[in-house]
């Protein structure tokens, strides 16, 4: 059975920082590309980080220089450090799960509201 399952979510005021987590079951993780997405409510969603499986990264415009995702293969988990968080980050964050042959794999999400 193939599970991603996100954590860490939650209040933080502008300016703070969280760490999500993504943990997942059910692939072969080290050779997947890992990737956080989010979702505000009436807008699309929107990409906020990737890392392949060789480590390379990738980061939407709005977070750059801000957030930084990383891998542990050993524990079949991929993060997301978010620092210096605004207002306008709000919204539900989910994990993806990427390989040029499989279906793409995606968590249920995790709340993160900015706000003072």
């Amino acid at each position: 059975q193939v599970q991603l399952v996100e954590s860490g979510g939650g209040l933080v005021q502008p300016g703070g920082s969280l760490r999500l987590s993504c943990t997942t079951s059910g692939i072969r993780f080290n050779i997947y590309a890992m990737g956080w997405y989010r979702q505000a409510p009436g807008k699309e969603r929107e990409l906020v980080a990737t890392i392949g499986s060789d480590g390379r990264t990738k980061y939407g415009d709005p977070v750059k220089g801000r957030f930084i995702i990383s891998r542990d293969n050993a524990k079949n988990t991929v993060y997301l450090q978010m620092n210096n968080l605004k207002p306008e980050d709000t919204a539900v964050y989910y994990c993806s799960a990427d390989h040029r042959i499989f279906p793409t794999r995606w968590g249920q999400g995790t709340q993160v509201t900015v706000s003072s």
